[in-house]
């Protein structure tokens, strides 16, 4: 199986299975990777994911350029703008597609191209200290196209996504932390521990109050502030003397 999915403490756990080929995501894998998180959508019992990579050398070192190729070419041109502004990108969550549920990120070695942009897709990462991150696709005669040239600046200071974006070249995970990347550094053997103590914690909280939170902060980063302010409100507002708000204070009262 080219994904390997288990289920623990509410978190779906999620794991690229072809450490052959650096996790790379073919047709296949994406199609698998688009039910993960369709499921993470729909379960209600589901509330975090965690997306990592098989073995000890790569997350994800981007698409099968080959099998990915063939698929591109068989969408005719004419046709190609319209499929992309509709299916979800490649790994289904870059673009058309949010589960609505935070999902971590666990990256292990090579996080490159697709791989990248995968990771960029996710709402917080951590990283081992062999991590490598680029987008090299300009070396190709293409550039970034799932996202790398629009959540790379809003993660990063803009001047290096652009230096990373139009060189092509990587960095390692100590830069990778500097510039905001990546939520922390970790050693292999630890990393996927790590993200997962992070996720199962998230997963223990009022699910509705961390979908909440989350939305907010997406949707108001394309915000200007004033409206960004509203759509806070109109997101808290529902939350307070909500039933879980409620046994939450009651719980927060006993206690001290």
């Amino acid at each position: 199986m080219s994904l390997l999915v288990e289920v623990r403490d509410s978190v779906l756990h999620v794991t690229l299975n072809r450490p052959e080929v650096h996790n790379a995501i073919d047709p296949e894998t994406h199609e698998e990777l688009l039910a993960a998180w369709r499921r993470l959508r729909d379960e209600e019992e589901l509330r975090v994911g965690l997306l990592t990579g098989a073995g000890d050398r790569a997350f994800c070192a981007g698409v099968d350029l080959k099998r990915m190729g063939d698929f591109y070419r068989g969408v005719p041109p004419e046709r190609r703008r319209e499929v992309w502004d509709r299916e979800p990108g490649i790994g289904g969550i870059t673009r058309n597609f949010d589960p609505g549920k935070p999902i971590v990120a666990a990256i292990n070695g090579f996080c490159l191209g697709g791989g990248l942009e995968l990771a960029l897709a996710c709402d917080i990462r951590y990283a081992s200290e062999n991590a490598t991150f680029g987008l090299p696709e300009v070396r190709w005669a293409i550039m970034p196209g799932q996202g790398g040239t629009q959540r790379l600046p809003r993660t990063v200071p803009p001047n290096v996504a652009l230096e990373m974006i139009l060189t092509g070249r990587p960095i390692a995970a100590a830069r990778a932390l500097q510039v905001g990347l990546v939520n922390g550094v970790f050693p292999l053997a630890r990393v996927r521990e790590e993200a997962g103590e992070v996720a199962s914690a998230i997963a223990a909280l009022p699910p509705r109050s961390v979908r909440h939170a989350r939305e907010a902060v997406l949707r108001g980063l394309g915000l200007p502030l004033s409206e960004g302010l509203r759509l806070e409100q109109s997101l808290a507002d529902p939350l307070r003397d909500s039933a879980e708000n409620r046994a939450a204070r009651a719980g927060f009262g006993k206690s001290g």
